[in-house]
């Protein structure tokens, strides 16, 4: 069995552990340079729209709600702490986003699932103070399916759990219609509708090699999956990634700060591309470091740090250096490293974003040739091979200031900002 772990409204959790005043309240959570909002607790949904920007909240709205500006140091450190607690309930897991991760519990009989949950979903706020949501099921599919009915639907109390031949299972697989399925896309739903299929469980008793023909073999193990099947991976749904991790162990441990920037520059230049491959921008990125668990007669350290972008962006220049001034903070002489990585953070699509007033200013002509740059490099490297055309060191250039007036403490990570407990 799978199980998928999700964060309930992350973000705003993240706010709510270390001021509880904000419990039950509307907040929100704005983007770079408190431009507009990016997440939003369940009790502010209904008063302001996802991305609006700060300046277009009326008055009125502002003084009834709570707005926060981005703490990616803190969501990051948290999303870390939520992680080490899962991996005591099971060996197996696989992280899908800052928010979100697939936990195998094929080794635990079946009247332990549910109970075994239970605890995690205790565990995880104890530990944490993180609320989060579990949708079990045979398959990655389902659920995702189950954890949504799992936050949606009070009765389940935090855990759903749906076997592939249920009839509960059939009854809402009935009534789902196919934009609901993780990895179907609103044009991908409109070809199948073609064919006759307009509800999830349509294309679940659909011919699988019919589907194929059509489509593809995501789309035919896509069949397989709902019947409770597991036989897909994450990286081969056809929806953009939320997240994007590259990274990879060195040949050997090193402690040359030279070398691991080297090794940094790739690893940010490899994510960019792959930003460019889906059409996603990034608005934040995080590094990490690590040294070998397995020696712990040597020195350990295994950092990890993230960072804002000046503005959303696919462009390598601005990514790597973001990474390598990240770097530079993160970085402890002593400690060989084994291991290095960049993760590219709050993905959206690049052709419907909503330009912000408050990121960095990026004139026309600036935009264009930063395209223009980008496609040519990745047609260079892609007709003559990978690094064909690659990004040398860091620039030479201070670090960028963000408008961040709401800014709350980066309590997990900076000493000089750890909560202080008052006693009358």
């Amino acid at each position: 069995m799978i199980a998928l772990v999700d964060c309930n409204n992350f973000y705003v959790s993240c706010e709510r552990v270390f001021d509880p005043r904000l419990e039950g309240q509307p907040v929100g959570i704005l983007s770079n340079n408190d431009g507009c909002v990016i997440a939003r607790s369940n009790e502010i949904k209904p008063l302001v729209p996802m991305g609006m920007p700060l300046y277009q909240i009326p008055p009125d709205t502002k003084r009834r709600v709570t707005l926060l500006s981005s703490n990616y140091s803190l969501y990051g450190d948290m999303s870390r702490r939520v992680t080490q607690t899962l991996r005591e309930f099971s060996p197996g897991v696989e992280i899908y986003s800052i928010d979100e991760s697939f936990l195998d519990l094929g080794m635990f009989a079946q009247a332990e699932l549910e109970p075994h949950c239970h605890r995690l979903r205790t565990t995880v706020r104890r530990n944490t103070g993180i609320p989060v949501s579990v949708g079990l099921a045979a398959s990655r599919t389902l659920a995702k399916l189950a954890n949504h009915l799992a936050k949606k639907q009070p009765a389940y109390e935090g855990v759903c759990r749906l076997d592939a031949d249920s009839t509960p299972t059939r009854l809402i697989l009935e009534r789902l219609p196919l934009t609901e399925i993780w990895g179907i896309s609103g044009r991908l739903a409109a070809r199948m509708m073609e064919l006759g299929i307009e509800t999830a469980w349509d294309l679940r008793t659909a011919d699988p090699k019919r589907i194929r023909r059509h489509f593809s073999v995501v789309q035919e193990r896509l069949v397989y999956e709902l019947r409770g099947v597991s036989c897909i991976e994450t990286d081969d749904y056809g929806e953009p990634k939320k997240n994007i991790m590259t990274s990879r162990s060195f040949g050997q441990a090193t402690g040359a700060l030279v070398e691991i920037r080297e090794a940094l520059r790739v690893h940010a230049a490899h994510g960019a591309e792959k930003l460019r491959q889906q059409g996603s921008v990034a608005r934040a990125i995080m590094i990490l470091l690590r040294t070998n668990r397995h020696r712990p007669d040597l020195p350990q350290h295994n950092p990890s740090l993230v960072v804002q972008l000046p503005r959303p962006t696919d462009d390598s220049r601005t990514i790597v250096a973001t990474a390598q001034q990240a770097l530079e903070q993160c970085y402890r002489s002593g400690p060989r490293y084994m291991k290095a990585g960049v993760m590219m953070m709050d993905l959206a699509d690049k052709e419907t974003l909503q330009a912000d007033l408050f990121d960095e200013e990026m004139s026309e002509e600036q935009r264009l040739r930063s395209e223009s740059l980008m496609s040519v490099m990745d047609k260079l490297n892609q007709t003559m091979g990978r690094d064909t055309v690659r990004l040398g060191g860091q620039r030479k250039r201070a670090a960028w200031q963000l408008r961040r007036e709401y800014l709350t403490g980066q309590y997990t990570t900076r000493w000089d900002e750890l909560p202080v407990v008052r006693v009358r």
